[in-house]
């Protein structure tokens, strides 16, 4: 059963690694595929907008944080209440970037459909359906994943390190 959860673990890690390289190439300049998140970002990117590059840094260095969450559980650590404090934490991050993704889906998809108004191109509309909402939501299930068996059944100390 560990072995399914370090899956997860690993995947999760390279999913966020990805993550956050986006944002620092984003924060350095880098223009390739902002276009595909559509309305203030983008404009603000196009514009050189110089209050957007710390802001995309802090985002993408909060994202390594959650590297550190999921390396954590590769960890055997001694203290059972610091690893059910990271427990905790990782999975209310899945639920977050799960349920970020979802949300927007549905109001994009509702503003798709002429619902709902939004400043959002139709290039922008397809990769936010496409891409950068099912992104989200995979993060959220992979954080999720990574500690779905670690609840009050969790493995002995002496199955988690072998």
């Amino acid at each position: 059963m560990l072995e399914k959860r370090k899956v997860y673990i690993y995947i999760g890690i390279a999913w966020t690694l990805i993550f956050a390289g986006m944002s620092f190439y984003w924060a350095t300049g880098g223009m390739v595929g902002v276009r595909s998140l559509g309305g203030q970002i983008y404009k603000m990117a196009l514009e050189k907008d110089p209050s957007l590059v710390p802001i995309v840094w802090l985002t993408g260095f909060v994202k390594l944080g959650g590297c550190l969450l999921l390396f954590s559980l590769l960890y055997p650590w001694k203290n059972d209440r610091l690893e059910k404090i990271f427990t905790i934490v990782i999975r209310i991050a899945g639920a977050f970037l799960f349920l970020y993704g979802f949300l927007n889906f549905i109001t994009i998809s509702l503003a798709a459909l002429n619902i709902l108004d939004f400043d959002l191109s139709s290039y922008a509309t397809m990769w936010r359906l496409i891409f950068w909402e099912p992104f989200w939501m995979l993060g959220g299930i992979l954080y999720w994943m990574s500690v779905k068996n670690t609840n009050g059944n969790q493995e002995s100390k002496y199955e988690r390190t072998g």
